[in-house]
């Protein structure tokens, strides 16, 4: 792409942020300083257009940018705004002083409040579960009830579908086997010292033992590592999200999915820095015209967790990449400050 090109598609996604209009060719002259004809200019949006960077809403001449288009502009035309020092004293001050819990809260609603969007945290990951005992419990043909027990008392159910039945005493044979040989290890420790065990275990046995490990894992994970989310309701006063309620529907109930948002902000954990995910790059349906921005913080030097925006697409990126940027970095230095107190 031409600069003239580059130039003429930062104008339009600007312009388009800022007031949510698709953009003509005269605003696109008025606004870009470029000392070229309507003519050009159309000719440019076009072949814009063709490349997949931009688009034309039915009820209107003007254009818009697609997915594609925030792409480009983000990863090489976005000029950054960064935050007065006034504003970053004040996102300190709102990170100072408590509790863990408490700051990864403050952090959420500080996001939201800053971008007017929502405001999401993962926590740090607590330890792993330890086992004091697992049983099996048959329910029906191919189902079997998966009962842990965990050191701190913890109990988790959960069903697990066979591929073949298993009859009372095989299942107490397998529970037996893992109690005997595994209490007192959570299911990493377990699932390593198996892999060195499994010639002991009948062939039998074996698929029976691979669908516990995997169940039970999930059992005592799944609320292991909880996110915190603030400002849903801001995204009912996005006219691009609201307009479908459908779609604003399932976004919010991808909220409630729990895992589905701790693995896409996870993935901000196995990078340096700011992610961004734009429309249909999160993989996750809902967030189809939505944007996530995420990065890392950490405590000590580790990474335990990230922070991250929700937000439509048309958003100021400019303006809240350095937010979810400085919040991780604020939230670092003070849990690893308390960590030291």
């Amino acid at each position: 792409m031409d600069e003239r090109s580059r130039s003429l598609l930062k104008t339009l996604v600007e312009h388009y942020i800022a007031d949510g209009q698709p953009v003509g060719s005269r605003a696109l002259s008025k606004f870009s300083g470029l000392d070229l004809s309507p003519a050009t200019i159309r000719n440019v949006m076009a072949d814009l257009e063709e490349a997949g960077f931009v688009a034309s809403p039915h009820t209107s001449a003007g254009r818009i940018p697609t997915a594609r288009g925030y792409r480009l502009f983000v990863d090489s035309l976005l000029t950054m705004q960064p935050l007065e020092a006034r504003q970053r004293g004040e996102m300190a001050e709102a990170l100072q002083g408590l509790p863990a819990s408490q700051l990864i809260a403050n952090a959420s609603q500080l996001l939201s409040s800053l971008t007017h969007f929502a405001g999401v945290v993962v926590a740090p990951r607590r330890a792993a579960s330890r086992i004091r005992q697992i049983e099996f419990l048959s329910l029906s043909e191919k189902r079997i009830l998966l009962i842990i027990v965990t050191v701190d008392g913890d109990v988790q159910n959960r069903i697990v579908n066979t591929e073949r039945d298993y009859s009372a005493s095989e299942l107490a044979s397998a529970a037996n086997f893992l109690n005997q040989n595994f209490s007192g290890l959570d299911f990493d420790q377990i699932r390593q010292k198996l892999a060195q065990e499994i010639q002991q275990l009948r062939d039998d046995i074996k698929p029976l033992m691979s669908l516990a490990l995997e169940t039970g894992d999930e059992a005592l994970s799944a609320g292991n590592q909880p996110y915190v989310i603030s400002g849903e309701r801001n995204l009912l006063d996005v006219e691009e999200l609201s307009s479908n309620m459908k779609r604003l529907r399932e976004l919010f109930d991808l909220f409630e999915q729990r895992s589905s948002m701790v693995r896409l902000l996870e993935v901000s954990n196995r990078a340096e820095g700011v992610q961004i995910f734009i429309g249909g790059e999160s993989g996750l349906a809902p967030l189809d015209e939505c944007s996530v921005i995420a990065a890392p913080y950490s405590v000590d030097g580790r990474v335990v967790g990230s922070v991250g925006v929700i937000g439509p697409t048309r958003m100021a990126y400019e303006r809240v990449i350095p937010i979810v940027d400085i919040t991780a970095r604020l939230l670092s230095s003070a849990l690893s400050f308390k960590n030291e107190s």
